[in-house]
């Protein structure tokens, strides 16, 4: 039977790249570790470390099994908060989430609105693949992210494969964003034609830069100009010095963003839907769907 202190062992020693050193840190001795966790393989059937010359690293399986295993420690300990030592115990939620400004904007709604004396709470917009790494490996409870026809099949894969499930949120239409300087902002439709001569802006997805993760619709469509961000801040400023655009859902925050920016509708039958991704058969939490609530306010701006 797989023992709490296993558990414990593993995860300490997959923040370490050597079993000396975790041992150290754990104040056990090299072979007691050793032993444990080799004992911890057998009993799961599975590789969790790989070991070489060069020391330890984490194997695909034990990525997943550490996941789990991150969990049930973080319950235990929340248990042995409230039972064992009688300590208030902190609400937490963590949301991953491709670069929305709403979904920002909802999470501030949600800390002032919640009420909690105390509370660990976490938003981190991230690349897309990120976003799904963080809720497969339970860094987050749920990440914000969308599908069109374009990337669906692939994603859905993807999903499978890590044991997550999608969830729409709500459909939008597709809107060119840009600041209220650009020649075209006075206009009540674009056309993607129109948009030529001016660089096309898209967030940077790192190693995983295929087109399925882009976070912008009509990524193969051949652009003339395209530059690439990492952040939201430098997003904004790219539009206002080159004349920039990006394409979203037209759902924008001036709150967060500014009101110099605005949303045009784009002369495209292109969809996407927004939608939310968690782990199959857990649960949400209590706060997770005080967020969602909060989200589907923006069903309106979608609809209006």
């Amino acid at each position: 039977m797989i023992s709490l202190n296993q558990l414990r062992y593993a995860i300490a020693l997959s923040n370490e790249t050597s079993m000396n050193t975790a041992a150290q840190k754990l104040f056990i001795s090299q072979p007691s570790l050793s032993s444990a966790i080799r004992e911890l393989e057998e009993e799961t059937g599975i590789e969790i470390f790989r070991r070489t010359n060069r020391g330890i690293s984490v194997t695909p399986d034990g990525v997943e099994f550490l996941g789990y295993a991150r969990q049930v420690m973080e319950q235990y300990s929340l248990i042995e908060s409230r039972y064992i030592s009688h300590e208030a115990v902190r609400d937490r939620f963590a949301v991953s989430t491709q670069h929305y400004s709403f979904v920002v904007e909802a999470f501030v709604k949600l800390v002032k609105i919640y009420g909690m004396d105390e509370y660990d709470l976490a938003v981190k917009e991230t690349k897309t693949w990120e976003v799904i790494c963080d809720v497969r490996d339970f860094q987050s409870e749920m990440g914000i992210l969308y599908l069109n026809d374009f990337n669906s099949k692939v994603m859905d894969k993807i999903f499978s494969e890590n044991n997550l499930s999608f969830h729409p949120l709500f459909d939008c239409r597709i809107f060119v964003y840009l600041w209220k300087g650009h020649p075209l902002s006075k206009r009540k439709k674009i056309r993607i034609e129109e948009l030529e001569e001016y660089p096309c802006l898209s967030f940077y997805q790192g190693q995983n830069n295929s087109f399925y993760f882009a976070e912008e619709v009509l990524s193969t469509y051949e652009y003339k100009r395209t530059i690439k961000a990492n952040d939201r801040a430098t997003m904004l400023n790219l539009m206002r010095g080159l004349n920039g655009y990006t394409l979203c859902s037209g759902i924008i925050s001036e709150e967060l963003n500014g009101n110099d920016y605005c949303a045009i509708p784009l002369e495209s039958e292109e969809k996407m839907t927004i939608g939310y991704i968690k782990r199959k058969g857990i649960p949400l939490s209590s706060i997770a769907k005080q967020y969602l609530n909060i989200l589907s306010e923006y069903r309106e701006q979608v609809l209006s």
